[in-house]
């Protein structure tokens, strides 16, 4: 391979000690380099990730090195290999088991991959669709779902601890969890006390032998498991909350990125019809779908119903949560958008009002009990309006009978 797609690798130790278990795999091309020969290494290489020796680290050289790593296109990895401090920057932590770095080639195989889907849509993005598909800002930590497992003392300190900067989905048991799972997308999982080793075993395997979550990032903080299991991002630790956060939060970063990412690069390929952030129909497609559903509806017969999920003052990254469960869980004969008032209106193809509303309990109880918050908040809890197609009904009067028994209700 070319310098362009080479691994360099920071140590004070030379050769690094973790650098023969990737040689040995013979995928990666490795330039070693030393901590005053860093920024001067990546500037000369252009690497396509940095491994670096964070044991020894030269903290001022790793900040800047973290830096100017943060501000390349598309992403540049940074793992940093068993560390004792609080990382700089992006850093991702990776600690090694007795001494073994087996894991760290799967680590770095999935930062790659994200690097490789950056580029992707970086080189598909054009002047026209570039405003409809953000990647720089906010941080992706803002778009992150986690959820916390746990029943011990220690999961209300863990809640404040990842709430403050993710949202949080809470699971008191591996059952719940479980649940969790099959319902919405997460970015990451941290599991707490309060569970036997065989239970903690258990779930851990049932992940690995499922390729949704191979690459999901895991935090496990009871002791007393190693990390021998079929998960590219599973981290142990047992310090206390805040330390728990600071291993999980870069790899959680990093996850909310790829998402984002796939959601960019699937709006980038419906030609600007889907949502990036929300994965629905922007709103001009969802009022072309709608007149045609309207038209073929009263043309060819049939059933059609849409509802709107209205919520209470709720800010703008739980209405992006809210779509983004509803884009999951819907039929892949609805469609639905995400309005500028906050509301979410979903159609329901050959459905009629009978069948709507169970169809729209079913879907408002799923977003009531996983849309994230650190704390159950009422205000969360969706409003339903409903409205079926009528003989003399357009599109604009189906929208005008949603948005007008919503607000003659709210007045009531």
């Amino acid at each position: 391979m070319s310098d362009q797609a080479a691994i360099i690798v920071v140590s004070s130790q030379q050769p690094a000690p973790f650098a023969s278990a990737l040689a040995a795999t013979k995928m990666f091309p490795l330039i070693d380099s030393t901590w005053g020969e860093a920024l001067d290494a990546v500037a000369r290489v252009q690497p396509a990730a940095v491994l670096v020796s964070a044991a020894g680290a030269d903290m001022p050289i790793f900040q800047a090195l973290a830096k100017r790593l943060g501000a390349k296109q598309p992403y540049v990895p940074l793992i940093a290999i068993d560390p004792t401090t609080a990382l700089p920057g992006q850093a991702i932590p990776f600690t090694s088991t007795a001494g073994s770095f087996d894991r760290l080639s799967a680590r770095l195989r999935n930062a790659l991959r994200v690097r490789t889907l950056h580029a992707t849509v970086m080189r598909r993005l054009t002047p026209e669709n570039v405003s409809r598909t953000p990647l720089q800002t906010p941080d992706p930590l803002e778009d992150a779902t986690v959820m916390l497992i746990g029943r011990g003392a220690g999961y209300p300190a863990l809640s404040v601890a990842l709430g403050e900067r993710v949202g949080l989905v809470g699971a008191l048991s591996i059952e719940s969890a479980a649940k969790h799972l099959n319902t919405r997308d997460l970015d990451g999982i941290v599991i707490g006390e309060g569970f036997s080793l065989r239970v903690v075993d258990a779930f851990l395997t049932v992940l690995a032998e499922d390729a949704r979550f191979r690459n999901l990032p895991v935090v496990v903080s009871a002791p007393g498991l190693l990390p021998s299991y079929n998960l590219a991002n599973l981290e142990m630790t047992a310090g206390d909350a805040a330390e728990v956060a600071a291993v999980a939060l870069p790899l959680i970063r990093q996850h909310a990125l790829e998402v984002r990412l796939n959601r960019s690069l699937k709006a980038i390929e419906s030609d600007g019809l889907l949502d990036a952030a929300t994965g629905l129909l922007t709103q001009a497609a969802f009022e072309r779908d709608l007149a045609t559903a309207v038209y073929q509806t009263q043309s060819r017969g049939g059933g059609l119903s849409a509802v709107r999920f209205s919520f209470d003052s709720i800010p703008e990254r739980v209405r992006h949560d809210a779509s983004r469960i509803l884009n999951r869980l819907m039929r892949k004969m609805d469609f639905g958008t995400l309005r500028d008032d906050g509301s979410i209106i979903v159609v329901f193809a050959e459905t009629d009002l009978r069948n709507a509303h169970m169809i729209a309990k079913r879907l408002s109880s799923v977003m009531k009990h996983t849309m994230h918050g650190p704390k159950r908040d009422p205000r969360n809890d969706p409003n339903l309006t409903l409205a079926v197609l009528l003989p003399t009904d357009t599109a604009k009067s189906i929208l005008a009978r949603l948005h007008g028994e919503a607000a003659q209700r709210e007045a009531s």
